[in-house]
Order: structure tokens, then sequence, then C-alpha cells
């Protein structure tokens, strides 16, 4: 017979917001966060660590979710894409997106802007080549990536 899944309470802040739930101990972040929370703008591509669609902050830091227990986050503050915005508007980050037509399907965007924004918390003014080794880990399959990297560059305020 089966050992039953533990369970475990896992009490964290997202976006701003005091979460504590009992999830499986074995979940998954990205599980955690979409599901349990019903924040779905953080994406699931690989379900590896491959493609940086799940891309949050944990403690200001790009980490990919899929490759996270919930329980790892207890304790702890996570950002996801929803997070972002201040008060519904859009950041210098995301409006340089939509100017610079930095997606096309969309499907990485969530996680392109996370990876972009903490690039952008640590170093305001990134060269092309800082932005492109800090989106390294983010795959995009529509865009060639150009447009995304000119629209971190120019939300540093370059370019």
């Amino acid at each position: 017979m089966a050992e039953p899944v533990r369970s475990c309470v896992v009490a964290l802040e997202i976006n701003g917001e005091q979460v504590e739930l009992e999830v499986p101990a074995r979940r998954l972040l990205v599980h955690f966060i979409r599901d349990d929370l019903g924040l779905t703008g953080t994406h699931i591509g690989c379900d590896t660590g491959n493609c940086g669609a799940c891309t949050i902050h944990l403690d200001g830091e790009p980490i990919k979710s899929c490759m996270a227990l919930a329980v790892q986050a207890d304790g702890r503050k996570i950002t996801t894409v929803e997070g972002l915005t201040a008060e519904g508007e859009l950041t210098p980050l995301q409006q340089a997106f939509n100017a610079h037509h930095a997606l096309q399907c969309g499907y990485c965007t969530p996680g392109m802007l996370m990876s972009a924004s903490a690039l952008l918390a640590r170093n305001p003014r990134p060269t092309e080549v800082e932005v492109r080794y800090a989106l390294q880990g983010n795959i995009c399959r529509c865009t060639g990536y150009v447009n995304i990297v000119e629209a971190v560059v120019a939300a540093g305020g370059g370019a």
C-alpha cells in the first residue's frame, strides 16, 4: 500500500499579500501559484527549467518556478508578473515591450518581463550584451529576441 502524500502549510507573501495554505509537500511552486492561488500569468512551458516561461521573483531574484517546490517558498516573498504593475498602470518595462513590439504570441512574455525587471532592478541602464545575458534562460519561439532586447534597453533609458 502506498504511503499517503504528506502536506505542509506554506505561509508567504505574494504580490504584497500574505497567503497561508496547506499543500502537498511535493507541489511545484508553479502549480501552487497557478492552481492554488489562481495567478495564471506565470506560464508553464517545459516543466524542465529550460524555457523560462514560469520565471518569478523569489526574494527579489528571478527563479524558474517549475524547478522549486512550494514548501521552499515558505516564509519568503514572491512577485509574479501580476505583481509588477502598480495600481493597474503598466511599468516602463511593460510600456517598452508594447512600444517595441516585443511580443507576438505572448506566451514567453511574463517570464521575459520577470527576468528583465530583475536585471533593471540591479542594473538600471544595461547594455544590449547585458540584456542578452540576463535573458539567456528565457526562450521565445516567435520574435527572434531583437525587439525584446531593444525594449529592455529602452526601458533602462538606453537607445
